[in-house]
């Protein structure tokens, strides 16, 4: 069987995708603006289920919005192989993140049908609802749920920042039933298998064109809430001050140095936000904001460094006089991919003289739920110096279209089990 992927074809649909956004062109790069449910986000929805419907495959979507395009096998009533990923995109993001492994995906099946593959299991492509967490603060929305990790009335209840839920939002977009109609039982898929770009630098910086991603480290996040004493920046005297904004700047040092401690690459950890109350150049600042995003092959080694983390903060606390308070926003588990896809992958690439490299999915992605109801494994393209969630993000046509081979050739091995 001769896979073909019809390069100009993916790489066309992908442009004409960036084009589905509110964003204004960028000096950068291509910008791309589609936050979940947006009128930008229901338009790239439909132009995505009209190409699936034109090769001929069956679609539908759920109530939370995910799409699923099934090729129909020959033993229909065996669990599917599946792949995908999402089309949603952060502000001001790049066009690949997400969008190579839905198109690419697409491709795939095309290029398998191409082929004259009668396969025996069914193939599935899903677009995924919500893997940024963009509008309701919480990413993977659409795994989540097909996953069951994801409480349906927590999720129903989430708000945006206009104080719209989750569930007025997707009822007005069409997306209707319970929320708990989305998950999937277990082993509902014999296999899922994610392409995306590695948004980060190892295999541009190594020279080689595929990745076989064999765990996905798990984030943890949290809150932070740190109370001192506010006044005016001339009248508070330095002896007397507990500023809170001097506190927290200890605490976001003291989680850099445990994270660095552990000796491991696969432990970092970053505070992304400081919210400063009451934010005026000439007023101490008497409450700040810090949110931690942490993440772990491991997560023991994740937990020891928050327990190091907070001894600190516990001297730091009596020190400067402040009360520091915790909040636990989220905790997932890491994910292991199957040995018996990964083989086929290694497999794959060895016969056809792919070089690639077994590595670790440092950001998360919609196959670390997937995994909690199917074997998975990922596939990894090279992206220009590492550069994601960015205008300039850029990864190249062979690459792509390469990585789109390799996952045909998977899916239709995986098919015929």
């Amino acid at each position: 069987m001769q896979i073909q992927i019809d390069q100009a074809r993916l790489l066309s649909e992908l442009q004409t995708l960036a084009t589905i956004t509110s964003t204004e062109p960028s000096s950068e790069g291509t910008a791309v603006t589609r936050i979940v449910f947006s009128p930008d986000d229901l338009r790239a929805r439909t132009w995505l289920k009209e190409l699936a419907i034109a090769e001929g495959f069956a679609v539908r979507d759920d109530a939370i919005g995910n799409i699923f395009i099934r090729w129909i096998g020959t033993n229909p009533e065996l669990p599917a192989v599946a792949t995908g990923s999402h089309t949603d995109a952060i502000p001001h993001a790049g066009m690949y993140d997400g969008t190579v492994g839905v198109l690419g995906g697409l491709e795939a099946l095309r290029a398998l049908k191409r082929a004259g593959l009668q396969p025996r299991r069914s193939i599935e492509l899903v677009m995924l609802t919500s893997e940024e967490p963009t509008r309701f603060g919480i990413g993977c929305l659409g795994s989540r749920l097909m996953s069951g990790t994801l409480d349906p009335a927590r999720a129903d209840a989430l708000q945006d920042k206009t104080e719209a839920s989750l569930n007025a939002v997707r009822t007005a977009a069409g997306f209707t039933g319970p929320l708990s109609s989305v998950r999937l039982p277990p082993n509902h898929y014999h296999a899922w298998i994610e392409l995306h770009i590695e948004q980060g630098p190892l295999l541009e910086r190594e020279a080689i064109p595929l990745g076989i991603v064999t765990s996905i480290a798990a984030p943890a996040g949290y809150r932070f809430t740190i109370i001192g004493l506010g006044g005016h920046a001339g009248a508070l005297l330095m002896p007397d001050r507990k500023d809170a904004l001097c506190a927290a700047s200890e605490l976001i040092l003291s989680i850099e140095k445990h994270a660095l401690a552990t000796g491991v690459i696969d432990t970092v950890a970053t505070v992304g936000t400081c919210d400063v109350y009451p934010g005026a150049v000439n007023s101490v600042p008497s409450r700040v904001v810090l949110q931690l995003d942490i993440r772990d092959t491991d997560p023991n080694r994740r937990e020891a460094v928050m327990r190091a983390a907070r001894r600190d903060y516990e001297e730091l606390r009596q020190r400067r006089k402040v009360t520091i308070t915790e909040e636990l926003v989220n905790a997932d588990a890491p994910a292991q991919s199957s040995t018996h896809i990964v083989q086929i992958l290694k497999d794959i690439c060895t016969k056809d003289g792919i070089p690639y490299k077994t590595m670790v999915s440092r950001a998360y992605h919609d196959s670390l739920f997937m995994a909690r109801i199917a074997p998975i494994a990922m596939i990894f393209i090279p992206c220009r110096n590492g550069v994601s969630h960015r205008p300039d993000e850029y990864a190249s046509p062979t690459d792509i279209a390469l990585g789109a081979k390799v996952l045909a050739q998977a899916l239709a091995k995986l098919a015929s089990e």
